[in-house]
């Protein structure tokens, strides 16, 4: 069990997300996933958890392990062609994820994931949240464009729009004040 880490964990706020993906960067990295998808047959999701709840936490849940949920959660698996891929963000950690269906995974292996999610850290480290994201969107790219060339018949398959998981407000009240809130406000 990692102190350091579950303390960081349970003191994240909302506004820590909102600091790091205002508007704005969600709208820009949006367009930097639709931009992308119209180069290539692949299908890009993005996905943003402030930190992990208090069961996964405890039991020691990895980046990688909530990844592969958020995979399955997110219906990433779900296209034609087995194309689709997640960029998973843990910002209490400051650690991304890559998780590509078998069709992307049989062509490009981990070594370049790590690469682009090593990449995106180090830009997350100087705060340049925006930044990190849409230049580790533009690798992935790259990596898609050499191996599912854009098809005639491409639909997009899954949303562009950045996907903010989390607590809800009254988790995070809970977490830090204690003040009651309705429990129909959700962090999302």
């Amino acid at each position: 069990m990692n102190i350091k880490r579950i303390v960081k964990h349970l003191f994240a706020t909302e506004g820590e997300v909102k600091r790091a993906f205002p508007h704005s960067a969600l709208k820009a990295i949006e367009k930097a996933i639709s931009e992308s998808e119209s180069e290539h047959d692949g299908e890009i999701r993005f996905a943003i958890e402030g930190a992990l709840d208090g069961g996964p936490l405890f039991k020691g849940q990895t980046s990688r392990d909530r990844a592969l949920d958020v995979f399955s959660q997110l219906r990433v698996w779900d296209t034609r062609h087995n194309t689709g891929l997640l960029i998973y963000l843990l910002l209490a950690d400051r650690t991304v994820e890559i998780v590509a269906d078998r069709g992307i995974h049989e062509k490009v292996g981990t070594k370049e994931w790590a690469k682009i999610c090593k990449s995106m850290e180090t830009e997350f480290k100087q705060s340049n949240f925006e930044g990190g994201v849409i230049a580790g969107v533009h690798a992935v790219t790259q990596h898609l464009k050499a191996h599912f060339p854009v098809d005639a018949n491409d639909r997009n398959e899954l949303p562009n729009k950045p996907v903010i998981l989390g607590r809800t407000v009254q988790q995070y009240r809970e977490a830090h004040d204690r003040r009651p809130v309705d429990s129909d406000s959700h962090f999302n």
